[in-house]
């Protein structure tokens, strides 16, 4: 496949999503705002990010681009996520936290077709990294086992 056809194809897919749920980049952009705009002001998840995250507008930016690459299938995400989260000191109870928060604000945020399709990934994401994380601390979860960060 071409890149000009692969262009296309994500063209139509993402011109697919909007017709479905209304999703588009706006709509994107104002979740992603809404959402950290909580999570910066969040007992839990808040000082997390703010000892990592000095400067908000780049990181919205590549939030941006990510949910966008997520939802719409764009390509504008080029990143890789595990590296950044391996480390954390977070576990499945942060990991509920993070989507609680991100479920409420979709569902304050979108109309309800275009939220269930952001908290089905949402979830999705949610679930690889608490694996992937667990890994890097040597913890391999079985099925419908979590991550604790005290054992």
């Amino acid at each position: 496949m071409t890149e000009r056809e692969a262009q296309d194809r994500r063209t139509a897919f993402a011109a697919d999503v909007e017709a479905r749920t209304g999703i588009n980049e706006g709509m994107i952009e104002r979740l992603v705002h809404a959402f950290y705009d909580k999570v910066r002001s969040d007992d839990v998840l808040g000082p997390i990010f703010a000892a990592r995250i000095a400067d908000w507008t780049p990181h919205l930016e590549r939030m941006c681009n990510f949910w966008s690459s997520v939802v719409l299938m764009t390509g504008r995400y080029h990143g890789r996520p595990m590296p950044k989260h391996a480390p954390l000191p977070i576990d499945a109870n942060h990991f509920d936290h993070w989507l609680r928060l991100f479920e409420a604000t979709a569902e304050e945020t979108c109309p309800a077709a275009a939220a269930e399709l952001f908290i089905d990934r949402a979830r999705r994401i949610a679930e690889s990294l608490e694996l992937g994380v667990a890994l890097h601390h040597g913890k391999l979860l079985m099925k419908g086992e979590r991550l604790s960060i005290d054992s």
